[in-house]
């Protein structure tokens, strides 16, 4: 199959590339992928392999490699080894920084009368009544108070 993205790396792109497979902390998927184009790199300096060799040598699937070659193409070699942002949010959050506020607010107070302390399903429940949020889960609640340094009792 005809390769479609070619890869030609100047000396500083190449330089970052090596010296990043060389950093003992750097990021596996950072280091695989910079291998990868490091092999892939048709300049005078580059190897220029071809791709069943890359994947021998790095392990990584052919449809990843030729991904990695597109991406670099059109951000660069060192943007793209870095995982692409999601563009669109799976599922918007319930509580925005209003109801994060009132929900804090909320653990926070005295609780309702016959109980010792709020529970995360009383908490869902009054969140719910005071028309905070149509609906919401406990476990939602209890990863919203978490992220605060509050402590509920």
């Amino acid at each position: 199959m005809r390769k479609i993205y070619r890869i030609k790396l100047s000396a500083e792109e190449r330089s970052e590339l090596l010296a990043l497979t060389r950093k003992r902390n750097a990021a596996a998927h950072k280091v695989l992928k910079a291998r990868a184009l490091l092999l892939c790199d048709e300049s005078e300096d580059g190897e220029g392999a071809k791709d069943p060799e890359i994947i021998e040598k790095t392990g990584i699937a052919k449809a990843t490699l030729q991904r990695l070659r597109q991406r670099c193409c059109e951000v660069g070699p060192v943007d793209a080894l870095e995982r692409k942002k999601q563009e669109v949010v799976s599922r918007p959050r319930k509580l925005d920084g209003e109801g994060q506020a009132r929900l804090t607010a909320l653990a926070c107070s005295d609780p309702p009368e016959g109980c010792a302390r709020w529970t995360l399903s009383l908490l869902s429940e009054q969140l719910v009544e005071l028309e905070v949020v149509d609906s919401i889960s406990r476990e939602t609640v209890r990863a919203e108070l978490k992220k605060t340094s509050s402590s509920r009792g």
